[in-house]
């Protein structure tokens, strides 16, 4: 593998990178609003449309100051409508998809034009000032040029609101030819019935001529099903065709300059990467799900694997009604720290060890999944990966020690506190004070891995030993007390 590039680096990467973000947006969008994301290039005025064609510029975080700088000169000098992000950390948010919805992934700069030929116009301008610059695909938009970053269309210019008939929500509205409110609908590339698209159609270029007829999409892989869609990429439910008779699979996409980080990695890179962990830690017998094949799409990075037949933990969790007994918490983490012990032997680190990514099998057996963050335990990754409330208190402090192995252990500790209470661990009170007849020993084993020291935490295998002893113990207990109940029944029938 490369040479790993410490996080004081990128650090510096993101301070320079801001540092120029916010000088052009002092210069190019002075006007700011209390509680808002977003930057603005001047007031409305009068004659600004309340809908129309919105165009928006994508950008991934390491280009945005550069296209920015490209295009704020022409929009100021035509007094245009436009916003962006009030930091580069905002649009790094923005290009997750999480937060503010996939819909929202790529729009970094939104133009306001006062018609049509104002957008036609400014549309081609800014598909030439920003041709070939890396910026994430803007789902539901249509592409001005198939090369460019520039897409575009219908919707509203200010927030008017409507009940979704589907669904009885507020969402944003248009106003159609008669004056009536209608939803402005934001997860659909169609546009109303009543506009006409004034654009032309996308010149292709020589890149996308000489693109293969057909691709494993087209002829091995049927994808049926999205189970999850973020900036990065999506996953799909599957069928595999290769074989002589189907078969159901995951199918992950990566998205080429989707949710790129300070480091110039993107979905491409982490879905690639992926499927090298699963090939390997599934060569030294860490049971991950079977990679069935690996190819690249125009720059977009594609893995089908096994579909585990079973539910996450985190499914199993919410289906329940009741918390589990003491004896299934320390069933359960027994088997989740080892697994972690088993990927940790293997030299790797998992780093998103969450009950999202634990399956439990229909013959009660946990496997791991979702290895994009992964990394070796002796070229530990300078940049946090995780999920909240299963990432430990040093994640926010930078990463300053030799492994990221005591992540994962911290993420076991948390989910057993999850296990025991129902909550997730943030505050300073422990299990013991939510949840009565805890074993002191599974008291000790959760502080030891939420210890806000990373060398102090147990190592999976010793935690996987500690909690076989004492799910021994609670065996012996439950027998003697089996027999001490049998003997007193005994004894009520006169039976020696």
């Amino acid at each position: 593998m490369n040479q790993i590039t410490p996080a004081s680096d990128f650090n510096a990467i993101y301070k320079s990178l801001n540092s120029h973000w916010r000088q052009l947006s002092r210069e190019y969008l002075p006007l700011t609003v209390n509680g808002s994301m977003w930057r603005f290039s001047r007031q409305p005025e009068d004659e600004d449309p309340d809908q129309g064609w919105k165009l928006h510029v994508s950008a991934t975080v390491l280009s945005a100051s550069d296209v920015f700088e490209a295009v704020s000169p022409l929009l100021r000098n035509r007094r245009a409508m436009f916003k962006a992000p009030v930091s580069l950390y905002e649009l790094f948010k923005l290009n997750s998809g999480t937060l503010y919805g996939y819909s929202q992934v790529g729009k970094f700069l939104t133009v306001y034009p006062r018609s049509s030929d104002e957008a036609i116009l400014l549309a081609r301008k800014l598909s030439a000032l920003t041709r070939r610059l890396p910026a994430p695909s803007i789902p539901f938009d249509q592409r001005y040029d198939s090369d460019g970053c520039v897409y575009y269309r219908y919707g509203a210019f200010k927030v008017l609101e409507v009940e979704d008939p589907s669904g009885g929500e507020n969402v944003y509205a248009l106003r159609d030819p008669n004056g009536i409110l209608v939803p402005d609908k934001r997860q659909s590339a169609s546009f109303p019935t009543w506009v006409e698209n004034p654009f032309p159609k996308p010149h292709k270029t020589i890149k996308k001529i000489k693109t293969c007829a057909t691709t494993p999409l087209q002829t091995t892989f049927k994808a049926f099903e999205a189970v999850a869609q973020r900036g990065r990429g999506g996953v799909y439910k599957a069928l595999d065709l290769s074989g002589s008779l189907p078969r159901l699979c995951i199918l992950k996409e990566g998205r080429v300059n989707g949710e790129v980080g300070w480091d110039g990695r993107d979905g491409s890179w982490r879905v690639h990467h992926e499927g090298r962990v699963l090939e390997t830690l599934r060569g030294v017998g860490v049971n991950v799900p079977i990679l069935y094949s690996s190819f690249l799409i125009d720059g977009n990075s594609y893995i089908a694997i096994e579909l585990v037949d079973g539910v996450s933990l985190n499914e199993l969790l919410s289906r329940r009604r009741r918390r589990l007994s003491i004896r299934q918490v320390v069933t359960y983490a027994m088997g989740i720290a080892k697994m972690v012990a088993e990927i940790h032997s293997a030299g790797w680190a998992w780093r998103d060890c969450k009950p999202g990514n634990i399956m439990i099998t229909t013959s009660g057996e946990f496997r791991p999944i979702d290895f994009e963050g992964a990394c070796p335990q002796d070229q530990p990754d300078p940049l946090p990966w995780g999920t909240r409330f299963f990432v430990p208190p040093e994640w926010d402090h930078g990463f300053h020690g030799q492994s990221r192995v005591p992540e994962d252990l911290y993420a076991i500790g948390a989910i057993l506190h999850l296990l025991l209470t129902g909550t997730r661990p943030g505050d300073s009170e422990s299990p013991s004070k939510k949840r009565r007849n805890i074993p002191k020993a599974v008291q000790k084993i959760v502080d030891s891995l939420l210890n806000a020291g990373p060398q102090r935490r147990p190592q999976a295998g010793t935690i996987t030993n500690r909690l076989k002893r004492v799910l021994q113990v609670m065996n012996a207990e439950t027998n003697l007390r089996n027999k001490s109940v049998r003997q007193r029944f005994d004894l009520s029938l006169g039976r020696r």
